[in-house]
């Protein structure tokens, strides 16, 4: 039966995910059969398991970091915003529909069954669980319905640490807070504080190590500096979707208001030279060397977020200039004629793409979960670079798409997806940039289209992760009491 720690956060994008994903490590390091969980998880950020079921990524890459295979075990409910007031429900990988959220609140303990069968099965199979919660244990008017922090802890039975932010600023606040409007049996399960994200000089905070025990009453684990390594995040709140830096070759992402699987782009950022930015505005998107159209949960709004905002004509514009255009998922539908949704399947309605590929797509109720790999087939334009590379990824998308041009790729079960038109292409297949050989023949081509030489290279993309979880690792279990964390997992609560 396998032990558990849960980590709880003070707020949202504290650094719970990655702080977890350093454990899984840790644990895996120390010899150890480790799972991640995370009963609840909003995020438009997903991925296919090998069943072909739907999980979110956070526990995806904390499944990696802890060398095991993602289940939706793991994860077994994900909400996916379509509206600002309704999500797509998925449970243990399968969905269950689309529920306002006044109705999903009203409804989400009656999921408690599905969470404990999926917990107890890992329970079975691995000797740690690390848990994840979620935002804030301390929402009042949320807290009597909770099944994600507090409500799975003591359905888990998992002893808690607390982590804060102190790069955010008032880490006191935060933790003391947060500690001061737990029940009584709620604080007894907290067993440690982590204060996470400092940068400077340790030492400085020795005083704050004090303060922080003596009012809190609970041990510091941890101050954890603020660790630079380059590892997938899912969350909204990313840093990634603030970057605005130009380097000698510029990738612009579109930052839609319903942005899906922007990881996508992550394999770009390991070049040298290369800056990965994401736009939201016209006037910056400026005259990049690529400009890629991301996944979205909302196409038809997205859509017209584009046209009314002025980023389609600027889009247009640098499409007729020869600019590189790549759409995935939502963006390759997005690129093309026209897109329907008669059912109503995402937000309803009708509207016309930006017409920069021959296809029309229409959504119906039934939406595609696999993995896939095989080959590009294209012949002439930018993208003719990647003729016959093979590539590697999964399809997740509601919405079927009719290609009356040129296909972009061959799949190995010998059908075909994407499209193609010059300098334009688009796929429904996320991840289709992370072989090695696809995304180094891509910068290639754009070094060479500017007319400078390339010179570096990078390695492949499952390589390049196992280095940045094992970087991330060894520096929190240097600025953590590993004995302290061992000891709490042994006596539980």
């Amino acid at each position: 039966m396998a032990k558990a720690i849960m980590i709880q956060g003070t707020m949202s994008n504290v650094g719970k995910s990655l702080f977890s994903a350093a454990l899984c490590r840790i644990f895996k390091q120390d010899g150890y059969r480790v799972a991640p969980f995370k009963s609840q998880n909003m995020a438009l950020n997903s991925f296919i398991t090998k069943e072909g079921l739907e999980m979110g990524r956070a526990q995806v890459m904390q499944a990696e970091a802890a060398g095991t295979e993602p289940s939706v075990l793991m994860n077994p409910i994900l909400l996916k915003p379509t509206t600002d007031s309704g999500s797509q429900v998925i449970v243990n990988g399968e969905v269950r529909g689309n529920m306002r959220a006044v109705e999903y609140f009203r409804r989400k303990k009656a999921f408690i069954p599905d969470i404990m069968a999926a917990y107890s099965k890992l329970e079975n199979d691995f000797d740690i669980i690390v848990i994840e919660g979620a935002g804030s244990p301390v929402e009042l008017n949320l807290k009597s319905d909770d099944i994600v922090n507090m409500g799975m802890a003591k359905l888990a039975k998992s002893p808690v640490i607390m982590v804060g932010d102190i790069d955010r600023g008032g880490v006191f606040a935060q933790l003391l807070g947060t500690l001061s409007l737990l029940e009584k049996d709620e604080l007894d399960m907290v067993k440690g504080i982590v204060v996470n994200k400092f940068r400077g000089d340790r030492t400085l905070f020795n005083d704050g190590v004090q303060i922080l025990e003596e009012r809190g009453n609970k041990p510091v684990v941890g101050v954890v500096p603020f660790v630079s390594c380059d590892i997938d995040d899912e969350d909204s709140l990313s840093d990634k979707l603030e970057k605005n830096s130009v380097g000698l070759i510029d990738i612009a992402v579109l930052k839609l208001p319903k942005i899906s699987n922007f990881t996508d782009f992550d394999v770009f950022s390991q070049y040298k030279n290369v800056t990965v930015r994401y736009v939201s505005k016209a006037e910056n998107l400026g005259i990049p060397d690529l400009i890629i159209v991301p996944g979205t949960k909302s196409t038809i709004s997205d859509m017209k977020f584009l046209r009314e905002s002025g980023i389609e004509a600027a889009v247009k514009k640098c499409a007729d200039n020869n600019t590189p255009v790549f759409g995935i998922c939502g963006g390759y539908q997005i690129l093309g004629k026209k897109i329907s949704d008669p059912d109503n399947s995402e937000c309803g309605g009708e509207i016309s793409g930006m017409g920069l590929l021959d296809t029309e797509t229409i959504f119906d109720s039934g939406k595609t979960r696999t993995r896939v790999d095989g080959k590009f087939t294209c012949s002439d334009g930018f993208f003719s670079v990647l003729d016959g590379t093979y590539f590697y990824g999964y399809e997740i998308h509601m919405g079927r798409t009719k290609v009356c041009g040129n296909s972009l790729v061959q799949l190995n079960n010998n059908t075909f997806d994407g499209a193609y038109s010059g300098n334009v292409g688009g796929s429904y297949v996320h991840g289709i940039f992370d072989s090695k050989e696809v995304s180094e023949s891509i910068i290639k081509a754009m070094f060479e289209k500017k007319g400078l030489e390339y010179s570096d290279t990078a390695i492949e993309r499952k390589a390049y992760k196992e280095m940045q979880y094992d970087l991330l690792a060894n520096a929190v279990r240097e600025n953590i009491d590993m004995n302290l964390i061992y000891k709490i997992l042994e006596e539980g609560v």
